[in-house]
This record gives structure tokens, C-alpha cells and sequence, in this order.
């Protein structure tokens, strides 16, 4: 079975009050129908950040009209879609207490962060209770870029360099903060999944342990313990619907089959059949495909 980790569904209410979403961004009976003509049995379903958060009085507002929905979603279509909570990040408290509602009440069993929050990124203490949490519950946190003013808007604000590059470059940055603080070492057993590859990072391995390797020689960066490739290779990344066959070989040098999550990125990329071909079409095992398309994914969904 493939099992999508990288989809989106938004309801009216934030569709509405968001300036780029259109309404195929609320049309859970189209996504069922592709998924049903390509195999897809599940997805997840995760929240691709938005500005609705500005005309509706604030995130948690944004979070409640949000959460509520995705539930009813999975109690309209039972078994084919995993909802990943968004939460308010303002403080520690907040998180922890929409995270249980989420999970006691709504039926979540995952997590939906961005990669920054107005330039805070995931490595701000306030996050931490929430990863100790995520750590003992064995909770997946599906991790996708920023859209609002992501790293390098306040110098370059155009229509395609930023999604292109200053998404991705959110996403790495944020991967990078993770590793430098110490997170990634702290809380070994979390399940960050980060999507469309983990931005640059899989390209970037080589200089990653090259120039730390320099600058340790020299005492100008703090000792990791370890190259950074030994801390990166343990966060999971999605496909976002590429059909690349660079970039997903890059990505299987890095984090390897079992680190790797199969996504859509629907309903941005409507065409799910060319990236489910690229996986296929890889020169690994059948099992290893397997699990890039599903079973790493429902493996780490089984044990929530």
C-alpha cells in the first residue's frame, strides 16, 4: 500500500482568509478519487502554513478552526487519512495543551510544525517539552517550510525565488539549528520528518564534514562528537512529489531507504503517478521501494 506523507487539505474558514490558497485546496473528494486511481490507500495530512492566522485574530484561532476540522475529515473518511496537529507556539504549555486535546479528544497521532515561526526556529527552548513529549510517545513530527517570510524575504520578495529557494532554504536552516544546538543528539529517538528532501542538506553532506572537520582542527566550531552526517542521517525527509532521479539518489546516500517518506505534495502537484514511478524505477531492492512508498511510514505511524 502506498501511504502518502506529504498532502494538505484546508477548510473554508482558513482558505478564505489565506491570500494564495484556492478552494482545490478544500477538495477532499478529488484528492480521495487520485488517490484511489493510483494506489494511494492513506495519507497524511499536514499544514502547509499560511497568512490566515493574520485576519483571524492569531495562531491559536488558526489552530482551533484547523484541528476541529482535520478530525472531522478523519471521522468522514476512517482509515484514509492521518491528521499531523498543528499548535500554538507561543509557549510551552500552550503546545503541550493542544497536543493533548488533539491526541485525547480529536484522534491525531502526529505533529505539524513549520520550520520557523517569524524567524524562531525549532530549536527554541519552548519547543523542547514538546520533543521530550514526542520522544516518549513515539510521536512523528511532520515539519513543513515556512511560507511567511521564510529565511531571506527581507531582502528578495519574489513570486518564484521564494518558494524556489527561500523555502527550501527555511527548511535547512531549520535542519542545521537542530543539529548545532544539540537537539538531533538530545532527542535521538524523535521522528522529524522534514519535507521535499530536507531542503539543500542532502546535497550539502560532504561539506557539511569537510569543513567541520577544518574548523575543529583549529578549535573555531564546538565538538559535535561526531561528524554532522552521523546526526543529520537520523531525521526523515518526504519526496514532495519530485520525480528527480538525482535527487532522490542523492537523498538515499544521505538517509538511506529507511529514512525516506514517499509524498505528494497534493494538491500543489496534482500528478502523483511520475513521482511513484521515479521510486519504482530506482535501482534498490523491492522492499527497499516498498518502504520509501509506505511501510517505513506506516511502521512509524503503528507505534503511536
Amino acid at each position: 500500500m502506498i501511504f502518502d506523507a506529504h498532502s494538505h487539505w484546508l477548510p473554508d474558514e482558513i482558505i478564505s482568509h489565506a491570500h494564495f490558497f484556492s478552494r482545490a485546496w478544500g477538495d477532499i473528494e478529488t484528492q480521495i478519487e487520485v488517490m484511489d486511481s493510483v494506489g494511494i490507500g492513506r495519507a497524511v495530512l499536514t499544514y502547509p502554513t499560511s497568512d490566515a492566522h493574520l485576519k483571524l485574530g492569531g495562531l491559536k484561532e488558526v489552530v482551533r478552526i484547523y484541528n476541529n476540522n482535520v478530525s472531522a475529515i478523519m471521522k468522514r473518511y476512517p482509515g484514509r487519512f492521518v491528521g499531523a496537529a498543528i499548535l500554538p507556539v507561543s509557549n510551552s504549555e500552550e503546545m503541550l495543551a493542544e497536543w493533548k486535546r488533539a491526541r485525547e479528544k480529536l484522534g491525531f497521532r502526529a505533529i505539524s510544525l513549520a520550520t520557523s515561526y517569524d524567524g524562531i526556529y525549532l530549536d527554541d527552548e519552548r519547543f523542547l517539552p514538546l520533543y521530550q513529549e514526542a520522544q516518549e510517545g513515539n510521536i512523528p513530527i511532520f515539519v513543513h517550510s515556512q511560507i511567511m517570510n521564510p529565511i531571506g524575504y527581507e531582502r528578495v520578495q519574489d513570486p518564484l525565488l521564494t518558494p524556489v529557494i527561500e523555502y527550501v532554504f527555511d527548511t535547512t536552516i531549520s535542519i542545521g539549528r537542530l543539529l548545532m544546538s544539540g537537539i538531533l543528539q538530545e532527542f535521538d529517538r524523535v521522528k522529524f520528518i522534514f519535507a521535499y528532501y530536507g531542503g539543500a542538506v542532502s546535497f550539502l553532506k560532504n561539506r557539511f564534514d569537510t569543513t567541520y572537520q577544518m574548523l575543529r582542527s583549529i578549535n573555531f566550531v564546538k565538538d559535535l562528537k561526531a561528524d554532522p552526517t552521523e546526526y543529520l542521517k537520523r531525521i526523515y525527509v518526504d519526496t514532495g512529489g519530485d520525480a528527480s532521479a538525482l535527487n532522490l539518489l542523492s537523498a538515499l546516500e544521505l538517509f538511506g531507504p529507511e529514512h525516506i517518506l514517499w509524498g505528494s505534495e497534493w494538491p500543489a502537484k496534482r500528478e502523483p503517478r511520475r513521482s511513484i514511478q521515479a521510486v519504482n524505477d530506482l535501482r534498490i531492492n523491492r522492499e527497499e521501494k516498498e518502504n520509501i512508498l509506505g511501510r517505513n511510514l506506516e511502521n512509524m505511524i503503528k507505534g503511536v
